[in-house]
C-alpha cells in the first residue's frame, strides 16, 4: 500500500481549492503551481507550498508538462491530482508520472488514450455491449466518405470531432448542401483546438437528455456507479446547471442505465472516478455518448446526495485500497443543483467579463455550498475559462432545492465585473425548468423569456449607488449638525425599493 503523504495540485482556480480542502482533511500536503497571471489566486494561498511554473498563456503554465513534472520532483510530492481540464485527460502526462515514479491521481495512460479517442470508445462499448448512437464505424477520412454516410445514416445528423470534448469540433447537419461545409469546418476547429483533424459522424437525437452517470473503480477489478445527473441545460453544448436525481428518470431506466455505466468501467478496466455519458430521448431509450476519464465539473451534487467525497475515493484508489463502497448500499438522500457562475454578460451575448471584484457576498445558510476562488480585490484574469464559482444547494425535495437556489442566487452579490448570476435566476423561474420538462434544446427554446424577465441585470449596480448616495448624504448631514442644525431623516429607506422589481 503506497500511502500518499504529499499531492502537487496541477490546476487552478476552485477546483484546485476543492482538492486542497481534501488533502487537508485526510492530513496531506497540498502543493500548487501557479502562473504569472495567478500569483494572487486564492489556491495559492491556500496551499501549504505554492511554485511559479511559467507565463499567464497556459501553453506556457499549466499545460507545461514536463515543468510540473520537475516541480513534483522539487517539491517531494508522491502524488499528482490534475483537477479536471488542462492535463486531467492527457495520457502523455500520465505516462510521464509514471515513469518518473509519481503517481497520477486518475486512470491509466491506456485507458486515457482508449477513451479519450471517441471512436475507439463507441467500439469499446459496442463490444460491451452498451447501445451507443447509430454512426460510422471509424473516422471519416474524405468529403465524399462523409456524404456516403450520411445517405446511409439519415439526416439530421451530427459531425463530432474524435478527440473533442467541451462542445468544440461539432456540427448539426440538418440538410445535405450543408454537409460538406459542416466537415470542413469541423475539421478546421477540431485541429485547432486538439491537433486531431479526424470526425466521425452520428445520427442525431431529436429533443435528447444529456445524462451522465458517476463511477467509481478501483485497481482489483471492482466499480460501481454514484447514480446519475441531469447536465441538459447547456448553452453551445457548454453546460449551464446540473441536477440530481434527474426528473426524466425512472427507477426501472436508472437500474439499466447504472448497470449499463458499470459494465463501460469493468469492460476497460477503469480505476478512478469517471463519467459514463449518455443521450435519452423521449421514449427513454439511452445511448452511450461518451466517457470523461476524470472528475467532472458538477461532481458535487453527487457528493450531496450520495454523502461520498469523490475526491477521497480517488487518493484512496490512486494508493491502491480497495472499494469500501458497496452499490446496495448507496442510496440518494433528497435533491441537489449546481449552478456555474461565469464572469461574462448574458446580455451581451455572453461576452466574458475580467476584471477586478469590488465586493464580494456569498450565499450561506442551510444546505448551500459555495466552491469559488475570487475574492475582494482580486482581479479575474483573461487567460482562462471565466467560471469563478459554483453554487450547490440541497433539499428534501426537487421544490425545496429550486426554492433554496433561487434564494441563493438571490443572496449571492459581485460587483465590479457581469456575471451571469441573474440569468441563472430567470432559469430557475422558467416554467420549463420547474416542471422539470426540459432537454438539451431548453435555452434556444426559452430565449426570450430568459434575456427579458426576471430583475435587470444592473438593479445590485443601482442600490450600491443609491447606498453610496446615502453614505455621502449622512456625513453632509453629520457636518451640517455641528454647525448647529438638526440632522435629517435618513433617505435609504425610500430608495431601498429598487432592489425588489
Amino acid at each position: 500500500m503506497n500511502y500518499i503523504k504529499k499531492i502537487l495540485v496541477a490546476n487552478r482556480g476552485e477546483i484546485a481549492i476543492r482538492i486542497m480542502r481534501t488533502c487537508r482533511e485526510m492530513e496531506i500536503k497540498s502543493v500548487a503551481v501557479f502562473s504569472e497571471a495567478d500569483r494572487t489566486s486564492l489556491h495559492v494561498r491556500y496551499a501549504d507550498e505554492a511554485f511559479y511554473v511559467g507565463k499567464a498563456p497556459s501553453s506556457e503554465s499549466y499545460l507545461n508538462v514536463e515543468k510540473i513534472i520537475e516541480v513534483a520532483k522539487q517539491s517531494g510530492a508522491d502524488a499528482i491530482h490534475p483537477g479536471y481540464g488542462f492535463l486531467s485527460e492527457n495520457a502523455r502526462f500520465a505516462r510521464r508520472c509514471q515513469e518518473e515514479g509519481i503517481i497520477f491521481i486518475g486512470p491509466s495512460p491506456e485507458v486515457i488514450d482508449q477513451m479519450g479517442d471517441k471512436i475507439k470508445a463507441r467500439e469499446t462499448m459496442q463490444k460491451a455491449g452498451i447501445p451507443v448512437v447509430p454512426g460510422t464505424e471509424g473516422s471519416v477520412d474524405t468529403e465524399e466518405e462523409a456524404l456516403r454516410a450520411i445517405r446511409q445514416i439519415g439526416l439530421p445528423v451530427m459531425i463530432k470531432a474524435s478527440a473533442g470534448g467541451g462542445g468544440k469540433g461539432m456540427r448539426l447537419v440538418h440538410n445535405e448542401k450543408d454537409i460538406v461545409s459542416s466537415v470542413r469546418a469541423a475539421r478546421s476547429e477540431a485541429k485547432s483546438a486538439f491537433g486531431d483533424d479526424s470526425v466521425y459522424i452520428e445520427k442525431y437525437i431529436s429533443s435528447p437528455h444529456h445524462i451522465e452517470f458517476q463511477i467509481l473503480g478501483d485497481q482489483h477489478g471492482n466499480a460501481i456507479h454514484l447514480f446519475e445527473r441531469e447536465c441538459s441545460v447547456q448553452r453551445r453544448h457548454q453546460k449551464m446547471i446540473e441536477e440530481t436525481p434527474s426528473p426524466l428518470m425512472t427507477p426501472e431506466l436508472r437500474e439499466k442505465m447504472g448497470s449499463a455505466a458499470v459494465e463501460a468501467a469493468k469492460a476497460v478496466k477503469y480505476s478512478g472516478a469517471g463519467t459514463i455519458e449518455f443521450l435519452v430521448d423521449d421514449n427513454l431509450n439511452y445511448y452511450f455518448l461518451e466517457m470523461n476519464t476524470r472528475l467532472q465539473v458538477e461532481h458535487p451534487i453527487t457528493e450531496r446526495v450520495t454523502g461520498i467525497d469523490l475526491v477521497k475515493q480517488q487518493i484512496k484508489i490512486a494508493e491502491g485500497q480497495e472499494l469500501s463502497i458497496k452499490q446496495e448500499k448507496l442510496a440518494l438522500g433528497g435533491h441537489s443543483i449546481e449552478c456555474r457562475i461565469y464572469a461574462e454578460d448574458p446580455d451581451n451575448n455572453f461576452m466574458p467579463s475580467p476584471g477586478k471584484i469590488y465586493k464580494i457576498s456569498e450565499p450561506l445558510g442551510l444546505g448551500v455550498r459555495t466552491d469559488g476562488y475570487v475574492y475582494e480585490g482580486y482581479e479575474i484574469p483573461i487567460h482562462y475559462d471565466p467560471m469563478i464559482s459554483k453554487l450547490i444547494v440541497w433539499g428534501g425535495t426537487r421544490d425545496e432545492a429550486i426554492r433554496r437556489m433561487r434564494r441563493a442566487l438571490y443572496e449571492y452579490k459581485i460587483t465590479g465585473v457581469k456575471t451571469s448570476i441573474k440569468y441563472l435566476e430567470r432559469i430557475m423561474n422558467t416554467p420549463d425548468f420547474i416542471q422539470g420538462k426540459y432537454d438539451t434544446h431548453f435555452i434556444e427554446k426559452n430565449q426570450e423569456y430568459l434575456l427579458n424577465n426576471g430583475t435587470p441585470e444592473d438593479s445590485d449596480d443601482m442600490v450600491i449607488i443609491a447606498a453610496y448616495i446615502d453614505y455621502l448624504d449622512k456625513i453632509n448631514r453629520i457636518q451640517t449638525d455641528n454647525q448647529g442644525f438638526a440632522p435629517a431623516q435618513s433617505r435609504w429607506k425610500k430608495i431601498s425599493y429598487i432592489n425588489h422589481f
